[in-house]
């Protein structure tokens, strides 16, 4: 079944958010997801407060998906994600650098604690106190609520994708 759960696309996929000029459409992951109604109407509700009610910036909210995506090797998601980071004013070489992690040359301490974040979320499912305490005296409770689901929503979501073996849409280009 991998794989063949993304080559059904109903043809009156839609994307649910509002979608900029010139950006990939999505009808892959619409498609596949569109074959459980009931799930996507609750994912889309979920994932709508993450990318546009979260308490996170815009470019905060990029670099831990791209993190996911990158530790999760979700194609897909980067491929997707590269575009928002860069509207969100990720710099072609922040991009590039999410992929080394953490420690890489050039994080402000925010950004490296964000990143170490991601990785200790799905190392181990937890954030540990040094990290907790870098982010804590940055942000308040409820945006280290929402960094926590933000990871956890595209996780899943990595999950989702590489299972269901979704593919790259055609007017989609993968950047790494």
């Amino acid at each position: 079944m991998k794989g063949a759960l993304a080559a059904l696309r109903p043809p009156d996929a839609r994307l649910p958010f509002p979608r900029r000029e010139g950006r990939s459409k999505g009808l892959n992951v619409l498609g596949t997801l569109a074959r459980h109604p009931a799930l996507t109407t609750a994912f889309h509700t979920f994932n709508g407060h993450i990318l546009f009610a979260t308490t996170l910036e815009p470019r905060e909210r990029e670099l831990l998906v791209l993190r996911v995506a990158a530790l999760r090797h979700c194609d897909y998601e980067w491929a997707q994600h590269v575009v928002l980071a860069a509207d969100a004013g990720l710099t072609p070489d922040d991009i590039d650098r999410v992929t080394q992690g953490p420690d890489a040359q050039g994080w402000s301490l925010l950004d490296a604690a964000l990143l170490r974040a991601v990785d200790e979320l799905l190392a181990e499912a937890f954030i540990t106190e040094a990290t907790w305490a870098s982010l804590a005296a940055q942000f308040e409770e409820r945006q280290l609520m929402d960094l926590v689901f933000t990871v956890g929503a595209y996780d899943m979501l990595a999950m989702a994708l590489r299972s269901f073996g979704v593919q790259l849409d055609d007017d989609l280009e993968l950047r790494k």
